[in-house]
């Protein structure tokens, strides 16, 4: 492959993280040490801020590399993230097309010949869009999806960067809750909301507290079809053996009508991609329980903690975040183009991992649920099995650095 000299550009895109940063200097670190690239930009709310022209200079804000410790330990994404949703490629549609006249015109300005872009599913389609409209065009560019989201749930990588510093936030609080509702023989049930529209990983992280001896009494997933009878039959299985009854769900838990539990409490919004914007699971779960059993209960609902709490974050998550984003700079460099890098676990005793890649055509658009293997056959719990794989994931500790008692972020905008 011959050697491709230039610039290169990285956008955030997509639902922030706690690693999202840690990956974004991974790529800075992999350009700022590569020849063949001359200058990293880095665009402000990700393909929408390369419309805009709105960009910095990363390498000239990091030529003191001291910066990137900070950046990877500070939370959501420092160039600001966006949901746009590109047309396709092939359209005939004049508007269509002068989007990709407008990308292209901003790349050939400033020589982009790399192109990192950092998110989830919705962006692994960007990354696809891009390549193939660069394919039939004029221009050398190599474009180079990144993966990142809490909600594990895209497809041919082993994990997501960013889902163990989630899982480990989730895993911890749900241990904190447990204490807090065991201190009184009140009879009571507590429902804690967690983010998963379509996979159920993050809610299935809860499970995680069964290494300290406790864990939530039923957890459920959006892979199995919710009912509220068995809901209430499994509750009251659960009052038999104490009288704090703890329930981790997902928000995306619909019923056989393919209705969403919450469905009642949600605005019917939907973002650039069509997915519908959830919440009020818990809370419709809460009344449901009250008018059924007439006892104490109360939702919980983590929302955006569970993608921010860079002071709980995973080192294990950290650390692999930067090696993809580095491994993605040298994957690129090295002629790969129109992939998104993944992250491969070699070994689980001990639990190893290494950076690689697959076709962006194989996993734009597809979700990635939890197996079967994962959950209890009675679809309220997840096995041993399932907690095996997860527990690797939020091992070690990443602390920020603190002054005057709060965490220190680095701020980009």
């Amino acid at each position: 492959m011959a050697i491709l000299k230039g610039n290169a550009i990285v956008g955030q895109s997509g639902g922030p993280t706690a690693a999202i940063n840690a990956t974004l200097s991974g790529v800075i670190r992999g350009a700022l040490a590569d020849e063949t690239i001359g200058t990293l930009y880095g665009a402000y709310n990700g393909v929408e801020g390369m419309l805009a022209g709105t960009y910095c200079n990363l390498s000239e804000i990091f030529s003191d590399p001291g910066k990137l410790s900070t950046l990877e330990t500070t939370p959501a994404a420092a160039l600001g993230s966006c949901r746009r949703k590109l047309p396709s490629p092939d359209s005939a549609d004049p508007a269509d097309a002068a989007v990709y006249t407008a990308l292209f015109a901003f790349f050939r300005s400033l020589d982009i010949r790399y192109f990192f872009y950092i998110g989830g599913n919705d962006s692994m389609d960007t990354v696809a869009k891009l390549t193939a409209y660069a394919a039939g065009h004029d221009y050398e560019i190599r474009v180079m999806g990144v993966p990142k989201t809490i909600d594990n749930d895209v497809m041919g990588t082993d994990h997501t960067p960013g889902f163990g510093s989630a899982a480990k936030y989730i895993a911890a609080s749900v241990g904190e809750i447990l204490r807090d509702c065991a201190v009184y023989t009140t009879k009571a049930v507590t429902i804690v909301e967690i983010m998963g529209r379509d996979a159920g990983w993050l809610t299935a992280s809860a499970a995680l507290t069964r290494v300290t001896g406790s864990e939530p009494d039923l957890v459920y997933l959006p892979e199995r079809v919710f009912d509220f009878d068995r809901f209430f039959a499994d509750i009251a299985v659960a009052f038999k053996r104490h009288p704090n009854v703890v329930i981790a769900v997902s928000e995306g838990l619909r019923l056989a009508d393919g209705r969403y539990v919450g469905e009642s409490a949600q605005s019917g919004a939907s973002d650039a991609f069509g997915h519908k914007y959830l919440s009020g699971t818990g809370k419709a779960l809460e009344i449901a329980v009250k008018e059924k059993f007439g006892c104490k209960v109360r939702s919980v609902e983590l929302n955006i903690l569970q993608r921010c709490a860079s002071h709980l974050a995973s080192a294990t998550d950290i650390g692999e975040s930067v090696a993809v984003g580095r491994a993605a700079v040298e994957a690129a460099v090295s002629g790969v183009s129109g992939k998104m890098m993944t992250i491969r676990r070699v070994s689980d005793q001990p639990y190893r991992t290494e950076p690689g890649f697959e076709e962006i055509d194989k996993i734009a658009n597809r979700v990635r649920v939890v197996p079967d293997a994962f959950i209890n056959e009675a679809g309220n719990g997840i096995t041993d099995e399932g907690v095996a794989y997860l527990l690797p994931l939020i091992r070690g500790e990443s602390y920020p650095v603190y002054r005057d008692g709060l965490p220190v972020h680095l701020l980009l905008k």
